[in-house]
């Protein structure tokens, strides 16, 4: 006796003969040679009508390094059938069929019952699966009757009859397709599988003709009908256009054709209510007129087609199920499971080879959701979109027979001449742009040649516009964080500007002290820094704190980890939405987490940083000054740093708008320490300034910038 790894086993005797099969739940088996009579140890019960369903008893083998038994077997549920008072098992579709192992003896062959393998191909035959040659226990390849193997018609349908033929299994392996089933020769048979007495049938279209339709000719009162609506005898003809009697009305019968033979029918009553031919297969309706077409148009209804073919355009299809109510949000599914625009797929062979597709779909939100969608569809690369004529000051005409029959067949061409490519995101023609082009050219968008700083020497060199970035530098204590908030006061003071301001080197209260003495032109102490100079009285500081709170919002982390760059413009975007801010200050770069991923470098990453502050400027129309300190300077000998001494990287002068350094003279003996030199060292725009320098005198008590010659005067007086 072979031994084999202990395993729970079945035992089930074979009729007429002396072999005994041990069947396991493993790919091994157990091969006995046994009597015809059951050992001791195997108790069977007899399989007659009244315990065919009788428990199903186990038997153990051991392993000779252990004599320990497995935990109780699992239960499944077999299928058996009494033959001559013998016992036989055959085993569910989801039990794997032992397979004999080299070196072993074979298992002989199993029967096959020819009836219940007739009745299975039979089965298969109705969901045009033809097994006539398939043999049980094998494997075979088919072309599958959902996919039809697509355009190479594969052989991607994988077919398994069980050995006993009394079940098959089937599964498409096509990415696009998946059709997948399991049947047996006997459905009512009783399984735990309840998927085995199930399949996924494909729909067989009906076969109609005219006859079998009921279809006549147009009687005069439809002719008439149609002539009222612009539609000629001749176009009618051409379509095939007919009617039917339901009832006690006569209904147009739209006749959908591929080749000339009738494919599917639609109705229509004259309450305007649709119908179509259940069964049939969906199709374009004039599919036969794009046959060889490069141009082909694409309409909602079966009028506006025969109108397009009235304006001289006989390359014209229309949809057959209408319009959907909106554009679906979600991804575009496969040709089988896409149902609701089979006709685009059943007609794809026709649509494939045209170069332009016209979508002239109704002017309604549903009608402009259905060209989105057939575009998705057929590649907006090569869809044009038309743009149907106003009405009157507040309508537009709807379809392609509303402008026949008001304006006629010369205007509804000239739609179609001029149809307009369909826009593709990311992709635009300066057309598109015109009307902000003629703005930027009469300067009526405001703020085309920029905001003046408020400094008369700085008027030639940078003046502020919105949605450009501003880069300002300079060594620590030269004043740039001080010249800023000058710049905003100057900005609020002539233009009414408000501005975000992410300033993490400042605490709020002497923030708020900078820049009231700024606006006040008063020191807000009475103390050493103020000199002589009055201090704001209290009614001065009160309406500066209203000042302040109508002009600024506070972009602050209030705990102890550093904001990120993300974090901060998510509550700018905020704030310019909320407060209408026009300008966001982010002091200094040294104070923004900068965690990066390991594998990219600082480079990387202060590029990838400053295209998401640009794009923020340029989205929300805000200008944005951001300060980054050099860094250190070897050998330092007082002169201005360079836009290129920025610590971190050479994106901060290659991605800027406008690149500043801000510079104060440190030695008495050089010059006057009060004067501050603004290095304009990069301006993109020639338009609102170039290079150059520009000199400003610093107050110290109220911490105002002013020109040169301006403080000269204030000195005199």
């Amino acid at each position: 006796m072979l031994l084999s790894p202990q395993r729970k086993l079945l035992f089930s005797p074979h009729s007429n003969s002396t072999r005994r099969i041990i069947f396991m739940g493993s790919k091994n088996f157990l091969l006995l040679k046994f009597s015809p009579s059951p050992p001791p140890h195997a108790h069977i019960h007899s399989l007659d009508s009244r315990s065919c369903y009788s428990q199903t008893h186990f038997f153990h083998s051991y392993n000779r390094k252990s004599q320990t038994l497995f935990a109780s077997p699992k239960h499944f549920s077999p299928i058996y059938q009494q033959r001559s008072s013998s016992y036989s098992f055959t085993p569910s579709a989801a039990i794997p069929i032992p397979r004999p192992i080299a070196g072993l003896d074979t298992l002989e062959k199993q029967s096959v019952d020819k009836k219940q393998l007739k009745l299975l191909r039979q089965k298969l035959q109705e969901i045009g699966i033809d097994g006539t040659d398939c043999l049980p226990g094998q494997y075979n390849g088919l072309v599958c009757p959902s996919c039809k193997g697509g355009d190479s018609q594969e052989k991607s349908l994988s077919l398994h009859i069980t050995d006993d033929g009394g079940a098959a299994v089937w599964t498409c392996f096509r990415a696009k397709c998946g059709w997948k089933g399991t049947t047996r020769a006997f459905a009512d048979v009783k399984s735990t599988y309840a998927k085995m007495n199930t399949t996924q049938k494909v729909k067989q279209p009906r076969v109609i003709t005219e006859e079998s339709l009921g279809l006549e000719p147009l009687c005069n009162e439809l002719l008439a009908y149609f002539a009222e609506r612009m539609i000629s005898g001749e176009t009618l003809r051409r379509n095939s256009v007919m009617q039917k009697r339901a009832g006690n009305q006569i209904v147009i019968a739209f006749t959908y054709r591929r080749n000339k033979e009738l494919i599917s029918c639609k109705y229509r009553d004259i309450t305007k209510k649709f119908w179509q031919e259940a069964n049939t297969e969906k199709v374009f309706y004039g599919l036969d007129d794009i046959k060889e077409a490069s141009d082909v148009i694409i309409v909602e209804g079966e009028m506006d087609k025969l109108a397009m073919e009235e304006a001289g355009f006989k390359n014209c299809v229309s949809v057959p199920d209408g319009a959907p109510p909106k554009v679906s949000n979600k991804a575009l599914a496969s040709e089988e499971e896409d149902t609701k625009y089979t006709y685009l797929w059943n007609c794809k062979d026709y649509t494939a080879k045209a170069s332009r597709i016209i979508l002239a779909t109704d002017g309604d939100p549903p009608g402009q959701a259905l060209a989105e969608e057939l575009a998705r569809r057929l590649g907006r690369e090569r869809c044009w979109r038309v743009k149907w004529p106003k009405k009157n000051d507040t309508e537009s005409f709807k379809d392609a027979n509303e402008v026949l029959m008001y304006m006629g067949p010369d205007a509804l061409r000239g739609v179609i001449e001029n149809a307009e490519l369909y826009p593709i995101k990311g992709l635009f023609n300066f057309k598109d742009y015109f009307d902000e082009i003629n703005d930027y050219y009469h300067q009526t968008l405001g703020f085309e040649l920029g905001v003046s700083t408020g400094w008369t020497s700085l008027n030639d060199l940078y003046n502020v516009v919105p949605g450009e970035l501003t880069i300002v530098t300079g060594v620590p204590n030269s004043g740039k964080s001080e010249w800023i908030d000058a710049l905003l006061c100057n900005l609020n003071h002539s233009v009414g500007w408000k501005f975000a301001l992410c300033s993490m080197e400042n605490k709020v209260r002497e923030h708020a002290r900078k820049l009231l003495e700024k606006h006040i032109k008063k020191p807000f102490f009475d103390v050493r820094y103020g000199e002589s100079v009055e201090r704001m009285s209290t009614e001065e500081f009160e309406r500066g704190k209203k000042w302040l709170g109508d002009s600024f919002s506070l972009i602050r982390c209030e705990n102890d980890c550093l904001p990120s760059i993300t974090w901060v413009l998510d509550l700018a975007r905020i704030a310019v939405l909320r407060h209408g801010v026009n300008g966001l200050v982010i002091d200094p770069y040294n104070e923004i987490d900068h965690q990066r991923p390991p594998s990219q470098t600082e480079t990387e990453y202060v590029s990838q940083m400053l295209t998401k502050i640009k794009r923020f400027a340029q989205h929300h129309s805000c200008h944005v000054w951001f300060v980054a300190h050099p860094r250190q300077l070897q050998n330092w000998v007082g002169s201005p740093p360079n836009l290129y001494d920025i610590s971190g990287s050479a994106h901060f002068i290659n991605k800027c708008d406008n690149g500043i350094v801000i510079h104060r003279n440190r030695d008495p003996e050089a010059g006057p320490v009060d004067v501050v030199q603004v290095c304009v060292r990069k301006v993109r725009n020639k338009v609102v300034g170039t290079i150059g320098d520009a000199y400003l005198s610093y107050n110290r008590v109220t911490g105002e910038y002013m020109d040169i010659n301006t403080s000269a005067q204030n000195g005199k007086r």
